[in-house]
């Protein structure tokens, strides 16, 4: 019995069955945390016994499987110390789980208290701490001309020991006091009084991160230790020859949209065509968009056009034309079905146009507003209620209110308030009260006169006077601008950026020169000339060429926005395309096909970001983000995305070839097999050590920034869920009878499942604080 019980605690299939189990149950506890709640999540699997039994075995698995396979005397240190620094971490989370004490502080502003509030599954109760604190003054800096915050900090005394400390505590800006850490969680609404989240974990803290250094320190010498796993991939890979290559069949689909005969008032429009000189003008006038962020026009207008038509184009006109022609015909375009209708349903319900509907059709014939009574319905039911029309129905009530501004003179802010403390700038239709007489009689005369002169324009052809009015509003800014510190620079390269649409001719360049290398790649199956070898050579210099743009591209956005550019979906595609074909070169000189392939699949993420449901918009960070950890966490997760990727596309393909050669009848294909599952494995380690050192950086990151360095997020958990099953496709080789081809590849292709889960299924499907992202 007990050699039975031995056998079973020591054997790997026990560590795979395990780990399955421990992924399922996480799943499931992300399902349950959605329909339920966090609290029911965390009874039911978190903190149920049957989980920490389970993270026991693993821990013992581990052990017995270490000593029956005499790792120490082999000297495997680098798989030794990562599955050691696992451990630890756990002890770390079991000691902050047994003995941290986690709450919250809500003060007003010149209150006092030594007591903090807190809440658990029985109840609430009040812990005294060994110091009071006081909530002196509560500042909220938001982003000019925007209510959004930028930042928001307690001024806070601290009374300890007899003695007064005046000190700030703001969003990554922790008070560490008596072993108790206090972190800016929210405030309330007046903005006069300050909510703290207060954590005491030191033995909890100081044992994880522990726990984290030696997780770096395992996978560094996994990566160099002689006689690691990698290093004899990498030394078998070597010996293997190139012999051959694939040939992948990759459908691409096709969309277009079918358009019917144009409108004859859009014809009229089309007709009277702003001239593109003087659009261009326009459109580089620095204005002050919703969420305080200086820009010039030509954004604006790319992404008015984009929300509401779903192109960066209309006809033959571009973005600061279409902008432009509507302010100065608001009366001809309100008429024209270019709006947007996502849902067939609603053009139905709503007797719209099909695809795309007018302005005026969303009001009936005593000027209501049809929407209306479903939209105060819509916001009365809770998020996770609302159906895919309900979804799609506000969005249309988005895009016709934007429509609906702008035509009245709002949201092109391009006139700013003197001297105004909060840095805002206006539109010409905005309340100008505030403006000194002179001002407000120039910005309200203005504008009118200069439209007056586009419509001129339009009939004559010349354009001379309404280019002096935009240099009169350009020398009104100047002039009156004294609060903010606008960047000519800046300005400038982001009018560069957006003519350049850098990562469309990178997306163009991956596709077509990936697909031509993948078809030399089957040539080369046949027959291997000097002359394609040449050929790989030029193509791939083009390659770099293009990743070499990809990346100038980043770096521009980097110096526009004032931040690493990987803070949202949109952002991190880009990254994950550049870091996938980064990884095709660092395995080029092994296989010219996977060097195609990340070439390709590097293309095919950039589609995807060009996509219609994907912003492009450059917006102000939120608080918690203005963190050097953010750069550090996501860097590192998301480039793990484009290993995967690169395993997914190569696991996918050796199915294919398996396919083809069932009966080992072309030895050719089959040493091709061997050496690109060994490129596969490679790209898996990297992309499995990436994630799970991203993923605890984000947890650090957490810790230092409101105080937990683990919360069961949903985002956190299928961070989790993936290194767990990708730690299941490295060690099913452990075990004989589940170590051959077939089951690896396919394996490693449907493990790329949780990557896009946790990329892109939580934010659609589930909920949390990872919601920004």
């Amino acid at each position: 019995m007990k050699e039975t019980l031995g056998k079973i605690i020591s054997s790997y299939k026990t560590t795979i069955v395990l780990l399955i189990i421990y992924a399922f149950g996480l799943a499931v506890a992300t399902l349950i945390e959605k329909y339920m709640g966090t609290e029911a999540a965390k009874v039911i699997i978190y903190y149920s016994p049957i989980f920490f039994i389970l993270q026991l075995l693993l821990v013992l698995n581990f052990i017995f499987a270490s000593l029956k396979n005499q790792l120490f005397r082999k000297g495997k240190w680098g798989y030794l110390t990562i599955h050691f620094s696992l451990i630890i971490i756990l002890a770390g989370a079991l000691t902050t789980h047994i003995f941290s004490e986690e709450g919250i502080v809500h003060l007003r502003e010149n209150e006092i208290t030594d007591q903090m509030l807190i809440q658990t599954n029985k109840g609430n109760h009040y812990h005294k701490l060994p110091f009071s604190i006081e909530l002196t003054k509560f500042t909220v800096e938001r982003y000019p001309g925007s209510t959004s915050p930028s930042s928001f900090e307690s001024s806070v005394t601290v009374h300890a020991d007899g003695q007064k400390e005046n000190r700030k505590i703001s969003m990554n800006n922790v008070l560490d006091l008596k072993g108790y850490r206090l972190f800016q969680a929210s405030y309330d609404k007046d903005e006069k009084g300050s909510i703290l989240s207060v954590n005491k974990d030191v033995a909890g803290r100081n044992v994880t991160y522990m726990g984290y250094v030696l997780l770096v320190i395992g996978f560094i010498l996994c990566f160099t230790q002689k006689e690691s796993r990698f290093r004899r991939l990498s030394g078998q890979l070597k010996q293997l020859r190139s012999a051959s290559a694939i040939f992948i069949l990759l459908l691409f689909p096709l969309f277009s949209n079918a358009q019917g005969n144009p409108q004859d008032i859009f014809d009229v429009i089309q007709k009277n065509e702003i001239n593109k000189d003087h659009a261009a003008k326009f459109g580089a006038l620095p204005m002050q968009s919703m969420d305080g962020r200086m820009e010039p026009i030509n954004t604006f207008s790319s992404e008015v056009l984009r929300k509401l038509h779903k192109s960066d184009k209309i006809g033959s006109f571009n973005s600061d034309q279409f902008l432009l022609s509507l302010l100065a015909l608001p009366d001809m375009w309100m008429r024209v079905p270019f709006i947007i209708v996502s849902n067939d349903a609603i053009s139905y319900n709503y007797d719209l146009s099909e695809k795309g509907c007018a302005y005026v059709e969303l009001f009936d014939s005593n000027g209501n507003y049809k929407l209306q009574e479903a939209l105060k319905d819509i916001y009365n039911k809770p998020y996770s209620e609302r159906t895919r029309f309900d979804k799609d129905l506000l969005k249309l009530d988005e895009r016709i209110n934007i429509f609906h501004q702008i035509i009245n003179n709002k949201m092109v802010n391009i006139f700013p308030l003197e001297n105004d403390p909060g840095h805002k700038w206006y539109a010409f239709g905005d309340d100008l009260s505030l403006f000194s007489q002179k001002d407000s009689a120039f910005v309200s005369n203005v504008v009118p006169y200069y439209l007056q002169n586009v419509a001129s324009g339009l009939k004559s052809g010349d354009w001379e006077k309404a280019d002096e009015i935009l240099g009169m509003i350009s020398t009104y800014q100047l002039h009156k601008n004294t609060t903010l510190d606008i960047s000519p620079k800046k300005i400038e390269a982001e009018l560069m950026y957006n003519k350049l649409d850098i990562f469309r001719l990178c997306k163009k360049i991956y596709l077509i020169l990936g697909g031509i290398l993948l078809v030399l790649a089957f040539i080369s199956l046949f027959q291997n000339p000097k002359w394609l070898k040449w050929l790989f050579c030029v193509l791939g210099a083009l390659v770099l060429l293009g990743f070499i743009y990809h990346l100038y591209g980043i770096g521009v956005r980097w110096y526009i926005a004032g931040y690493a550019p990987w803070s949202n979906s949109y952002e991190t595609m880009i990254y994950v395309s550049a870091i996938t074909v980064l990884a095709g070169f660092l395995f080029a000189r092994q296989s010219n096909i996977t060097f195609a392939l990340a070439t390709l699949f590097g293309g095919i993420i950039l589609f995807v970001s060009g996509l219609n449901w994907m912003d492009p918009q450059i917006s102000p960070l939120v608080p918690v983000l203005k963190s050097p950890w953010l750069m550090i966490h996501v860097a590192v997760i998301v480039a793990a995305y484009g290993f995967f990727g690169i395993s997914f596309l190569l696991g996918i393909t050796n199915l294919s070839l398996l396919g083809i050669n069932k009966n080992n009848k072309y030895p050719i294909i089959d040493s091709r097999i061997k050496e690109l599952s060994i490129i596969n494995e490679m790209s898996l380690w990297a992309g499995l050590a990436l994630m799970t050192i991203g993923t605890f950086l984000g947890a650090v990151w957490a810790n230092e920034s409101w105080g937990r360095y683990w919360g069961w997020d949903p985002k956190e958990t299928w961070a989790l869920i993936t290194i767990v099953v990708y730690a299941i496709v490295t060690h099913l080789r452990l075990v004989k009878k589940w170590d051959n081809p077939w089951l690896f590849n396919l394996v490693s292709a449907l493990a790329f499942a949780t990557v896009l889960m946790t990329y892109f299924g939580v934010n659609y499907f589930l909920s949390g604080m990872h919601s920004y992202g």
